[in-house]
């Protein structure tokens, strides 16, 4: 035997963990395929072999990860749900004022990794399709809250009583306006310049109303 050689002894845990790893791996790469493949086609047309192929699967691999294609699709939004979640953490974390954090909600919507055109498309299909569909209603009704109970917590440090509701309500119309008009655009979406002028409408509303 060749001492200079390491082996590792397989065993029963470190085998499921490797299962486990591939699995979340074909779970990623069968939700980005459905990302792009939704984009493509819309959610109503696409198919799960057409999906299956965006990820040079086979359809009974999505049915097995996923049974069909609601829930692959629910699943698709948890994703980009964590995705939301993960990039307020990360603000939040270097947030020192209420402004700062109130920002950070603003900004974690326009993140690189979210504020893509097929991600922007796929996420107004995702608001088409919740009234039709449970599993996406919930979703969207946890989504809608958790956005809702963020902004309340923080202009309630920054304006009066009588004008946090009106504001709050216009900062999320102009959040989904433009994630709407975003997701009918012809060519590759700026972050940066949403993330700008979303903080430009931002301080306009709290100027107004203070």
């Amino acid at each position: 035997m060749n001492a200079n050689i390491a082996y590792t002894p397989y065993s029963r845990h470190s085998g499921a963990m490797a299962r486990t790893r591939i699995r979340d791996i074909r779970h990623e790469e069968l939700i980005h395929a459905t990302v792009t493949a939704v984009h493509k086609r819309g959610y109503a047309a696409v198919t799960m072999a057409e999906i299956a192929a965006e990820a040079g699967a086979s359809a009974a691999s999505i049915n097995y990860y996923f049974g069909s294609k609601e829930k692959l699709m629910e699943a698709t939004m948890r994703r980009m749900l964590t995705m939301l979640k993960e990039a307020q953490l990360e603000r939040y974390a270097v947030a020192k004022t209420p402004l700062d954090r109130l920002m950070a909600v603003i900004d974690a919507n326009f993140s690189d990794r979210l504020f893509t055109l097929e991600q922007c498309a796929i996420w107004m299909q995702f608001w088409a399709n919740a009234p039709y569909v449970e599993s996406l209603s919930r979703l969207h009704r946890i989504n809608r809250a958790r956005v809702t109970s963020h902004f309340r917590a923080e202009l309630r440090s920054l304006l009066p009583d009588a004008h946090r509701e009106i504001v709050r309500e216009a900062l999320q119309s102009y959040m989904d306006g433009v994630w709407l008009e975003a997701a009918q655009a012809n060519e590759p979406l700026n972050p940066a310049a949403a993330r700008a002028e979303a903080r430009r409408f931002t301080r306009l509303m709290l100027e107004n109303a203070a």
